[in-house]
């Protein structure tokens, strides 16, 4: 099975075991999370803090973008319950770590993450001569919660680009896009504000995954063509049609995960690229998507449901 970045990451943030370790114990436990804790706690390489272990899938997501719409953060910080993450001093530190990114432009949260390159997050100064993992430190002293930086997303650019943020639902959802004009004169003009922040809006709503078809990598699409081809055939239908089949449902899927191809959701007989395009006809310039990032509050981590009952059970029967 092969061994993913977030499956370490996941696993590190269960246990606070170094990243080969976590590796390890996933390759030897063919990628089961659970049994992969077991181990590192048979090895003595979990950590002994009873924090380490806990599952911090509560939080909270946060922006902040500079006036000139050229530089803006989208982050990520998680803590392990709804009591937490709306207290003032955990929202005041999502918003304040946004803006620092922003300032401080780190490459990723830790030296801990794969592939990662400094400067890094936890490591620059931040309110005055402590570091950010200071700071977090602190944090889980105050609230008695394991608190982690999860993610971030920082997109700077020249006098043509334009950033723009959303938060949904106090910080459940969490959206950054960047456009780009054909002349910064546009940024001025208020129907590319409305826009940047409806095109934000969609990503939250519709989840894409990628701007347009051509971003789709060709193994994914090979993959689906296979599938597809195969549920085709296993339908009795004869190759040709199989085929012809398979392209119409290609098509389905890249209006589904491509940003440009979904369906307008304040127009349901508008595409996204007709809209951006519409835009930029009325402005009398061009508008380009450039890029995107769409965070959800613990998305991908396992909130952890222990059985009282049954632990007590099996501990009366032991």
């Amino acid at each position: 099975m092969e061994i993913t970045a977030s499956m370490v990451k996941e696993l590190r943030e269960r246990t606070g075991a170094g990243i080969m370790d976590c590796k390890r114990a996933l390759k030897e436990n063919n990628g089961d999370l659970e049994k992969a804790v077991e181990y590192l706690r048979e090895k003595g390489l979990a950590s002994a803090a009873k924090k380490a272990g806990r599952v911090a899938a509560d939080g909270s997501v946060g922006s902040f973008v500079n006036t000139d719409r050229t530089n803006g953060a989208l982050v990520e910080v998680n803590c392990e319950t709804d009591f937490v993450a709306k207290t003032e001093d955990f929202n005041r530190f999502v918003q304040e770590l946004a803006e620092h990114i922003t300032q401080h432009a780190p490459k990723a949260v830790s030296s801990d993450d794969e592939g990662a390159q400094a400067p890094y997050l936890l490591d620059q100064p931040f309110k005055g001569q402590q570091t950010v993992g200071e700071y977090v430190t602190e944090l889980v002293a105050k609230t008695g919660e394991k608190v982690t930086i999860r993610r971030f997303a920082h997109y700077q650019t020249d006098e043509n680009g334009f950033v723009q943020e959303y938060i949904h639902m106090n910080g459940k959802i969490g959206v950054l896009i960047e456009l780009a004009v054909s002349d910064s004169s546009l940024k001025a003009r208020e129907e590319l504000a409305t826009l940047a922040k409806d095109l934000a809006m969609q990503v939250a709503a519709a989840k894409p995954d990628f701007i347009r078809r051509a971003d789709v990598p060709e193994s994914l699409i090979e993959a689906e063509k296979k599938i597809y081809i195969a549920q085709a055939m296993n339908e009795g239908k004869p190759e040709h049609i199989a085929e012809k089949i398979t392209m119409g449902r290609l098509n389905k899927m890249y209006k589904e995960i491509c940003l440009e191809e979904q369906i307008f959701v304040k127009d349901n007989e508008q595409t996204v690229a007709a809209l951006v395009a519409e835009t930029g006809k009325k402005l009398g310039g061009e508008i380009k998507i450039v890029r995107f990032a769409r965070f959800e509050k613990g998305e991908g981590i396992e909130k952890r449901a222990d059985d009282f009952a049954a632990e007590v059970m099996s501990q009366i029967k032991a």
